[in-house]
């Protein structure tokens, strides 16, 4: 039996970094499979009860630092809590990633981690151009074709549609991680996908 899990994330999410190798190496301790979707959580925030950091109560904002603190140290990944380019548009990333997935799947996950971890612990600013296509050459790919695939309308339908597939499903959160029937959402919640693929 196929082990398929729907991976929902935005490349700007710090969580889904936390999780995001983790994530792999439990898709591939169990032979598992995966479907990376990203999305555009502004979208999804907007109709499931979500609010972007600048609309956010400061005792959340507060707790969301020392989170990431914590996880950051007990994890032993590198991350600055509040990094220089954050909040960002990540839509370029996002359509890269997604074009991507289509003829360069195998490097498409790793690709994805590039972005994550350009923004927490590296500083880089994934909205601009440059940035993206020095990321994408850093993976051995074509930046300029990948670039002109992402910006294509077919790659720009394929993102909103997976959003729409998203909010249908129940997704609020980055990032989620959907096997079967059952929805775990946040890279905490890892340890209970991992017991799900097992009993599979």
């Amino acid at each position: 039996m196929l082990k398929l899990v729907d991976y929902y994330f935005s490349p700007s999410s710090p969580f889904a970094y936390l999780g995001h190798q983790r994530f792999l190496d439990l898709i591939f301790a169990n032979e598992g499979a995966l479907n990376l979707k990203p999305v555009d959580f502004g979208r999804i925030f907007s109709v499931s009860g979500g609010l972007p950091l600048a609309k956010r109560a400061p005792q959340r904002l507060t707790y969301r630092l020392q989170e990431l603190a914590r996880w950051r140290d007990h994890l032993g990944v590198k991350l600055n809590p509040e990094p220089k380019f954050f909040p960002v548009d990540s839509t370029l990333a996002a359509l890269v990633i997604l074009a991507a997935t289509q003829d360069q799947s195998a490097v498409a996950p790793s690709l994805a981690y590039s972005f994550m971890r350009a923004v927490w612990a590296e500083d880089r600013n994934i909205a601009d151009p440059d940035t993206v296509k020095a990321i994408v050459r850093a993976k051995g790919l074509s930046a300029d074709d990948l670039l002109e695939r992402a910006q294509a309308p077919e790659t720009k339908a394929g993102y909103d549609a997976l959003t729409q597939e998203a909010i249908d499903r129940g997704v609020f959160g980055a990032p989620t991680y959907i096997f079967g029937e059952q929805m775990f959402w946040g890279q905490d919640r890892l340890d209970f996908l991992q017991r799900a693929l097992e009993a599979k």
